[in-house]
């Protein structure tokens, strides 16, 4: 595995991220990670995920460099692919807690939403779902996963103008249930996890499921209809222009 890197002890399991500085989600870290995460399903040894990347990121988000320059047919396929993804993550039937390392945006935070806990570090860092402002059209299903937590009203608010919040801010809205020092951040994780763990499995697992049955049944759907659309406003000039400009400036970076 070239973009993530996994740990098991006692029964539990720690993939960190592990592409780059930012941990940005391109197709090979995606693929990669929706792998474990099906093996890890499937493997009666391991009973739980902490899911954390490295100071100063959790994840980035998508790739916008590597998004930019695909030709129509790979950015309909990575956007399938990434919508599955985000199914599979809701649907994982195994305790799974994100130690939210740093900057979250976007699919980072979309990652960390489908997780059952999330502990944040805290410092000048920022979470939330970025992906109006930049030109892309949010999917009812991501909409449902974000207000699984906030509640609608202030995941409406907050998605249409692109709010991020800090690991305070987040905390104070339901969007992340812990903050704590960077040092403390995978202790603080393991503790909450664990807890999930000494439970009954199959019973905690099927609770689970029955309390995320309309999400997953949201996020599991057929999004074709949406993927169009998505797709329309992706190569729209007026969204290439907002990447080409946010490019430009991550460039110079």
């Amino acid at each position: 595995m070239k973009t993530i890197k996994v740990s098991v002890k006692d029964r539990l399991a720690t993939i960190t991220l592990d592409r780059g500085k930012s941990n940005a989600l391109n197709r090979e870290l995606i693929t990669e990670l929706d792998e474990m995460l099906k093996n890890i399903a499937g493997d009666d040894n391991i009973g739980g995920v902490i899911l954390t990347g490295t100071a100063p990121f959790f994840s980035a988000g998508l790739d916008l460099i590597e998004l930019y320059n695909y030709n129509q047919e790979e950015a309909k396929s990575f956007w399938q692919l990434f919508l599955n993804f985000t199914a599979n993550m809701v649907s994982f039937k195994k305790p799974m807690v994100a130690a939210i390392s740093g900057h979250s945006p976007a699919g980072g935070c979309v990652m960390a939403l489908a997780c059952d806990y999330r502990v944040m570090a805290e410092g000048q860092y920022i979470i939330g779902l970025n992906e109006v402002p930049v030109g892309i059209i949010v999917p009812n299903s991501i909409f449902l996963l974000y207000a699984f937590w906030i509640g609608k009203a202030e995941a409406t608010r907050s998605l249409l103008s692109g709010r991020l919040y800090t690991p305070e801010e987040a905390l104070k809205v339901g969007l992340v249930d812990d903050v704590v020092k960077n040092e403390g951040l995978l202790t603080a994780a393991e503790r909450k996890i664990k807890k999930f763990m000494e439970l009954e499995s199959n019973t905690w697992s099927q609770s689970k499921l029955n309390i995320r049955a309309e999400l997953i049944e949201a996020v599991s759907a057929d999004q074709s209809a949406t993927l169009e659309k998505m797709l329309a406003q992706w190569w729209s000039p007026a969204t290439r222009h907002i990447l080409k400009t946010i490019l430009a400036n991550l460039q110079r970076k």
